[in-house]
């Protein structure tokens, strides 16, 4: 935790640290505080200042810990960035379960308004899904959706008479044949199919395809335990005739549906029903100073008030994973976590690729320099509560409190994994301005400044930036968003869903083989 005055120009994260970051733009010669540090060249806003002399290989330290090591020497007051900081392996301190701690259950439970499914499953929105097992029926599962589209003016359309379905969806994606019939690749597929296939923020579902593929729509069922009825239905185009017969059937089969599916009512529910997806992308150098660290207490109040949260994006970890062992609940469950970054090295090296290909370029521009840097902002979402398990991407998530779900970086195949696994809410923290959402679940986007927060008004849930501004804090900011949560979760929504984010997001992890 770190506290911020207004008149700070640059913020020092850890009292270990040698190196600031910069609140504002550092004009050459400027006195910087705290220690009277005085800047030899323009630091950019959220870039790195040196503090004090770091001579060429020593370790530059952010956070506390290693961000990377000096390329050559590096003055006092110099900006500190990819040009004289190089990130390569060194020996960290694996420990299990020697930073556990026990929360205090709250003096009143929070509760918000979840839809109460007849097997008792909570959900936080009433969708109806198209869900294409190949990419061979997307556009048949898109011109059933489409036909239940709302007017964007006026509301107008087959949904007009039931406002309490939030909309039909069609959930398409770019694979499902010219991969293996077995193997890891199309087990993760199915395994995501068969997470959305059941999620409680759909009312139903209806899965197409095409009938000679090799993501087979019986294999999905067998394989994925799916229970065929009313709400949960499969068919092919070529086993019904078609493109338009199949179309004709989907629209006629959801027709009969809708008046049931409309009656739903919300209903005071637990907070421990949340399961919160925790994201970020278009990270800046502010991101583990302010958005973050806030989704961080937010985070420990849903897992207080009984709830789940989900980290994930591994490569984005890289570096800050022995942070976590400390925090697992057994040497099973920080073992399991290492054993992701030994599958990830041999990715990375089958593909030809390193952890440290990442941060992007909009990362950089913000102040970001190495993927280690990086992660220890990105952990910052996670607060400080017991890691109670890690999962497979899309597995199903089953324990209540903090979990870790093996995903990609890449925000869309990550959140995917995310929801497959019953994420019922997504918090999704941005420096640069990425634009996302997510259907079923509804997506609460962060900023980690103000600039950003004023600049994209439409897009952005809520400012982050007044912790960097000197205006407020972490813990009354993660506390305002911990209540937007509760509100979401309740029907209100995001700007991401009045924008009409969701559908195109959707994006299963393709791994292995196109042939």
């Amino acid at each position: 935790m770190h506290t911020v005055t207004a008149a700070v120009a640059a913020i020092r994260l850890h009292p270990s640290d040698n190196v600031v970051v910069a609140r504002e733009p550092i004009a050459p010669g400027s006195q910087v505080i705290p220690g009277d540090i005085v800047a030899i060249e323009r630091i950019p806003a959220g870039h790195k200042m040196a503090a004090r002399a770091i001579a060429d290989g020593e370790p530059i330290v952010r956070y506390g810990e290693i961000i990377g090591f000096a390329h050559g020497g590096i003055a006092p007051g110099a900006h500190v960035h990819t040009h004289n900081c190089r990130l390569r392996e060194f020996a960290r301190q694996y420990e299990f379960g020697t930073a556990l701690k026990t929360l205090e259950p709250p003096a009143a439970p929070a509760t918000f308004n979840g839809i109460v499914r007849p097997d008792g499953r909570i959900a936080t929105r009433n969708y109806i899904a198209i869900l294409s097992s190949v990419n061979c029926s997307a556009t048949v599962s898109r011109y059933i959706a489409d036909a239940f589209r709302r007017h964007p003016a006026t509301g107008d359309g087959l949904l007009a008479d039931y406002p309490n379905i939030d909309g039909v969806v069609a959930l398409t994606h770019r694979t499902g044949c010219g991969q293996a019939a077995e193997g890891e690749g199309i087990d993760v597929l199915r395994r995501t199919m068969g997470g959305f296939a059941r999620h409680p923020n759909f009312a139903a579902t209806f899965m197409i395809g095409l009938g000679c593929e090799t993501n087979q729509v019986n294999d999905i069922i067998t394989t994925q335990r799916l229970k065929m009825a009313k709400t949960l239905q499969a068919f092919t185009i070529q086993e019904t005739g078609g493109t338009r017969k199949t179309v004709e059937r989907g629209i006629a089969q959801i027709k009969e549906l809708l008046p049931d599916l409309n009656r739903v009512t919300r209903q005071p529910v637990p907070a421990s029903e949340l399961v919160v997806a925790l994201q970020c992308g278009g990270s800046d150098g502010y991101s583990g100073i302010t958005a973050n660290p806030a989704l961080g207490v937010a985070s420990d109040l849903v897992v207080r008030h009984g709830g789940t949260v989900i980290l994930s994006e591994t490569p984005e970890t890289y570096g800050a994973e022995h942070l976590l062992t400390r925090r697992a609940v057994s040497r099973e469950v920080g073992e399991k976590l290492l054993a992701l970054f030994d599958w990830w090295r041999d990715y990375c090296a089958r593909n030809g690729g390193e952890f440290d290909n990442n941060p992007s370029p909009g990362n950089k521009l913000g102040g970001i320099t190495t993927i280690v840097e990086k992660s220890l902002g990105a952990l910052a979402k996670a607060g400080s509560t017991n890691l109670v398990d890690v999962l497979r991407y899309a597995e199903p998530v089953r324990a209540k409190g903090f979990v870790f779900m093996d995903t990609p970086g890449y925000d869309p195949v990550s959140v995917t994994g995310q929801v497959a696994g019953g994420a019922n809410l997504i918090c999704f923290t941005t420096g640069r301005g990425s634009v996302f959402g997510g259907v079923p679940a509804p997506s609460l986007k962060l900023s980690t400044t103000t600039r950003l927060y004023e600049r994209m008004p439409e897009d952005i849930d809520l400012n982050c930036g007044g912790i960097a501004d000197g205006t407020d804090t972490i813990e009354a900011c993660g506390a305002r968003i911990f209540e937007a949560m509760l509100r979401v979760a309740s029907g209100g929504k995001t700007k991401s869903e009045v924008q009409g984010f969701g559908e195109a997001e959707f994006a299963p992890w393709q791994i292995g083989a196109v042939m």
